[in-house]
């Protein structure tokens, strides 16, 4: 994926991600002796086997990418050199016209993708570079990037001292800014929800600068009693007037294992899930994990030493996905209840203009 800012009118514009078109990059021919070596995201250099089998091979390999401004390799240096080997003097390549930051986030991309795979060690230092280029990019967005874990990209964040000049927001996926921390949001939605109580529970996040669902969850908290802010932190200023009384049970409770077990047959029998390929997709994301300690104890003494490494990224990876992907479920029900929410509101003043006229 790339990485790119798009302008739109007059100092207007978005940010998103999106997969690299080689297609609409500028084919040329340059001669060998004009690239500059690669900005490489390999800590071990060049595999000399790997080029062998390049040069070895019947087929007619890709261009190389090259940066256009510098003339330097972003991906393709196992194919130039086995160009050398070839005894040519001249290669094709696609010219990408980034700046240089992006060309090292494109390589790293481009490696991840095809060719010779990039060990973990050189997606953590990876991680680390973009790190350092990119603090205000999300760990989610960081880890599309470099194939680790969200959490991984987390851990390294903390070992290279970045959070140190952490802007207080990241840009996620969706070109979205979200706070780092959800703290002062929730003290901002719990205040405008106190003085603004008709808004909207989207005008409230908005303002606050939170998700949705987590406007619910403060309004909720507040509800029934509780404090805005769940599990604050020690010293945190216990504020009586950000509580209501407790009327209303809103908390969602940790259900059980058992009634999870209950949940999953629920849903694998109803028709609106089994009868389309959307709906059986999710079912086989449901069903695929195994259900307790002791199904997991088996399989984690299965796995092979050398391994682990990757396991470990690959399971994270897989839970946070789940996560986010439960948080679009919630933020979508979020929507859904604003919506009626605000068309009770409209059949109210409506009702309460006709008679007012009569």
């Amino acid at each position: 994926m790339l990485v790119r800012e798009v302008a739109f009118g007059a100092g207007w514009g978005t940010w998103i991600m999106v997969a690299p078109d080689f297609d609409m990059m500028p084919l040329a021919r340059m001669s060998i002796d004009s690239l500059l070596p690669a900005d490489s995201p390999r800590l071990a250099g060049l595999d000399h086997a790997h080029v062998r089998v390049l040069a070895e091979s019947p087929d007619e390999l890709p261009p190389i990418i090259v940066h256009r401004s510098t003339g330097r390799v972003i991906d393709g240096m196992h194919r130039l050199q086995a160009a050398v080997l070839h005894g040519e003097t001249e290669v094709a390549v696609r010219l990408y016209d980034g700046d240089e930051r992006e060309a090292f986030v494109l390589a790293v991309q481009t490696n991840i993708v095809h060719g010779l795979p990039l060990s973990l060690a050189d997606r953590n230092a990876a991680a680390a570079r973009i790190v350092t280029l990119y603090p205000e990019w999300s760990d989610r967005a960081i880890a599309s990037c470099v194939g680790l874990a969200p959490k991984t990209v987390g851990a390294v964040r903390r070992r290279s001292g970045e959070l140190g000049s952490d802007p207080g927001v990241r840009r996620g996926l969706d070109g979205r800014k979200r706070p780092v921390s959800s703290l002062e949001g929730r003290l901002t939605a719990s205040r405008l929800l106190r003085e603004r109580p008709n808004a909207s529970l989207r005008e409230i996040a908005e303002a606050a600068g939170i998700a949705p669902s987590t406007a619910m969850d403060v309004r909720n908290r507040l509800a029934s009693g509780q404090h805005p802010v769940p599990n604050r932190p020690r010293g945190a200023v216990n504020d009586s007037s950000l509580a209501r009384p407790r009327n209303q049970g809103h908390e969602r409770p940790k259900p059980s294992a058992k009634t999870l077990e209950a949940a999953l047959r629920v849903v694998r029998t109803d028709p609106s899930l089994r009868f389309n390929a959307a709906g059986r997709l999710l079912l086989r994301w449901l069903g695929a994990y195994p259900p307790g300690p002791v199904e997991w104890n088996q399989v984690v003494g299965s796995v092979p030493s050398h391994c682990v490494d990757l396991v470990v990224d690959l399971a994270r990876r897989n839970a946070d996905l789940l996560h986010e992907f439960a948080k679009e479920l919630e933020e979508r029900q979020c929507d859904h209840n604003v919506h009626i929410e605000q068309s009770r509101r409209e059949v109210n003043q409506s009702t309460e203009f006709q008679k007012r006229v009569r």
